[in-house]
């Protein structure tokens, strides 16, 4: 039946693409010894071929149509209504490929992520071929973005980012996580500070949107200050468009688990991650990027804003925090951990809520002390992970 077609999707993508088309090029990473990630482990990249991505892609494009024809015989004109996205969730005839393109289609991002880690590992004209017939058979898409590494960027020549660029692909995420060797080295991530810096420019010269993550909290507390400055001093020389921050988190299924155990790693509790931050905008100088501060597991979602005009806001998200009082700053993290909150302006905004998480705080004291509510706060984030 042709309402069981799918395509080929990976197990990841970044938050800002949730209602983009995913599309998969390559299989898992070809990296995949970074201690703090728990993605890919276990699972051996590999490459996919020309022909199988673009029977991939021409399957999307099959679904698509499908959809679009169902709309019309259903009496909705070809639009992708409550009614057509309904019908097709609540069937188990359709496949998990109709869904998710159902789902696209509904929200109309008009964007579409390539999965997996990296991308621009494939080989130019590769690449080239597949995102030309990408942008042939979907030419409302707007926008394609891609994961990729600052280690097999830098392998690439500016003209071949600009071929990449030419034939349909416009943003680029990286994991730059850190900008401080040290760290780098201690992670295994398998790149330098230099090597960011130089993949970076590249693909910005190359006329590509560059998005790099950075991970607050990778230097643990003996290299907290270090990692957040000479971050920032990377992101300084690469201006790129957007800065996302993306908190550590050390789960038992991390391989960094082992040296948190060990003791050998000691992680950053939230108010020196607060104190983290604060240093890590405050050197940020000379750019016009956009900060983002969009996951869950980050403590302060509204930490965010265009530089350098928003810099001073930013700091203030920070300060506010800083100098709640203590009892205050448990609710918060707590609320925010839950979901609850996402600024902390949201305490003043819902008595009632605030008072069950008080309550809540005093519970798990009186059951095990502050041990008890870390626990606690640990158990809700890591989740997330």
């Amino acid at each position: 039946m042709a309402r069981e077609m799918s395509f080929e999707q990976g197990p990841i993508r970044p938050p800002n693409e949730a209602r983009s088309l995913l599309l998969r090029f390559t299989r898992n990473c070809p990296w995949n010894q970074c201690l703090f990630c728990p993605v890919y482990k276990k699972s051996k990249f590999s490459l996919r071929s020309v022909e199988e991505i673009k029977e991939d892609i021409q399957t999307a494009k099959d679904i698509a149509d499908d959809i679009k024809a169902l709309s019309w015989k259903m009496g909705f004109s070809g639009k992708f209504s409550d009614g057509v996205i309904s019908h097709i969730f609540n069937s188990p005839d359709y496949s998990d490929g109709y869904r998710s393109i159902a789902a696209w289609l509904y929200y109309g991002t008009d964007a579409c992520f390539l999965q997996d880690a990296d991308n621009l590992v494939m080989k130019t004209d590769d690449l080239v071929e597949v995102l030309t017939f990408l942008r042939q058979k979907f030419p409302e898409i707007k926008r394609v973005t891609t994961y990729s590494r600052s280690r097999t960027i830098v392998r690439k020549s500016v003209e071949d980012l600009k071929r990449i660029r030419e034939a349909g692909l416009d943003r680029i995420h990286v994991g730059l996580e850190s900008g401080h060797d040290q760290v780098l080295k201690m992670m295994k991530k398998g790149v330098t500070a230099a090597q960011h810096v130089e993949a970076g420019r590249k693909v910005v010269s190359a006329g590509m949107e560059l998005s790099e993550y950075v991970m607050p909290g990778l230097g643990g507390q003996d290299l907290w200050r270090e990692h957040a400055v000479a971050t920032a001093d990377v992101l300084n020389q690469i201006n790129p468009h957007f800065i996302r921050i993306r908190s550590l988190r050390v789960p038992d299924r991390v391989p960094l688990s082992e040296k948190l155990k060990s003791g050998e790693f000691k992680m950053q509790t939230d108010d020196m991650l607060a104190e983290e931050l604060k240093v890590f905008v405050e050197n940020l100088s000379g750019i016009t990027s956009v900060v983002a501060s969009d996951h869950i597991m980050n403590l302060l979602e509204d930490l965010g804003g265009k530089l350098p005009g928003d810099k001073e806001k930013m700091l203030d998200v920070i300060r506010k925090y800083q100098e709640l009082p203590a009892t205050e700053r448990l609710i918060y993290r707590i609320g925010r951990r839950g979901g609850a909150y996402r600024s902390t302006r949201d305490l003043q905004r819902d008595p009632t809520t605030y008072q069950k998480l008080k309550n809540l705080v005093e519970e798990l004291k009186a059951r095990g002390g502050m041990e008890e509510v870390e626990r606690f706060i640990t158990e809700m984030v890591d989740q997330y992970v």
